[in-house]
């Protein structure tokens, strides 16, 4: 793992508090996957071996339904309203929030995480104040929802009647249906110049050119779909899955890299690629979206 991505909250881990269910057995919205085999995993050289990526492996994964884009800000403030809940970030009174989305002042007295100093842990910033207490969701209400930890998504998603997704489950969505490819349109990045995922484009952390049309989260159903009609599994919000990221049983497992990866220091929007980080931990560029069982026939 690495700081680059995600930093940790730091502290100790909360769990995941209970809320009343809303829906049950519903697969409306979800795409239904029929499951088989795959060839999960990478042994590319541009991979991160210490997050084990690799080997490459065939792995079986059962039909399930998932969801073709994150989980909105609409959406999630569906849930707040229904249920009152308050998000980690709340609870904690902060968050991480990229430094160059800060105006001056709030920058200079935010502190920095040593090791990712363009993370700023910013007071009264949270998933309806995306960048602190002066900041709103106008014209962001179908962008992914962030700063939600993984107790948070745990908590939507049991409202739901969903659940959150396997990491087996999630790459084998995230290909497509295509075998090894690097991302889920294919090998090369920009096939023919276009743009298919929201990264950095220009010089980490100085200059983003945006070249791809966006500087921070883009709409969840942004950038055409993969071939099993998934939205954004590279790029724009990492995503929290089901499980734990190691033996160690400490961090919880995140996937798609976000709009703040960049080729030179962090390439983990490839669908291989893994990271992860405390339950309790937020940020700025990590969101989900959920997962259900089919009912056997």
């Amino acid at each position: 793992m690495s700081d680059c991505c995600t930093p940790s909250r730091g502290t100790a881990q909360r769990t995941a508090r209970e809320v009343p269910a809303h829906h049950t057995g519903d697969l409306t919205g979800l795409v239904v996957l029929p499951g088989g085999t795959f060839r999960m995993g990478t042994d590319d050289a541009e991979g991160f071996p210490e997050d084990r990526e690799g080997p490459v492996r065939e792995v079986a994964v059962a039909p399930f339904a998932i969801d073709p884009h994150c989980v909105s800000n609409a959406r999630f403030a569906e849930f707040v309203t229904a249920t009152g809940y308050r998000t980690d970030a709340e609870s904690f009174g902060w968050t991480y929030v990229f430094a160059k989305f800060l105006p001056g002042a709030l920058r200079k007295r935010s502190p920095r995480p040593e090791r990712a100093p363009w993370w700023c842990g910013v007071e009264g910033a949270y998933w309806r104040a995306p960048e602190g207490p002066a900041s709103s969701l106008d014209e962001r209400w179908n962008h992914p929802v962030v700063h939600v930890s993984w107790n948070d998504a745990q908590a939507y998603c049991a409202w739901a009647g969903r659940r959150l997704p396997t990491e087996v489950e999630w790459e084998y969505a995230a290909r497509g249906g295509l075998d090894q490819a690097r991302y889920p349109w294919g090998d090369e990045l920009t096939p023919g110049g276009e743009h298919r995922c929201n990264i950095w484009q220009g010089r980490f952390p100085v200059h983003n050119t945006a070249e791809d049309g966006h500087v921070g989260t883009a709409p969840v159903d942004a950038f055409p779909t993969n071939g099993f009609g998934l939205h954004n599994t590279s790029g724009n919000v990492w995503e929290w899955c089901a499980g734990w990221f190691d033996h160690t049983r400490t961090a919880r497992p995140m996937r798609g890299g976000s709009y703040l990866c960049h080729d030179s220091y962090c390439n983990r929007y490839r669908v291989a690629a893994r990271t992860a980080n405390s339950a309790d931990s937020t940020s700025g560029n990590t969101g989900f979206r959920a997962a259900a069982d089919v009912p056997a026939r």
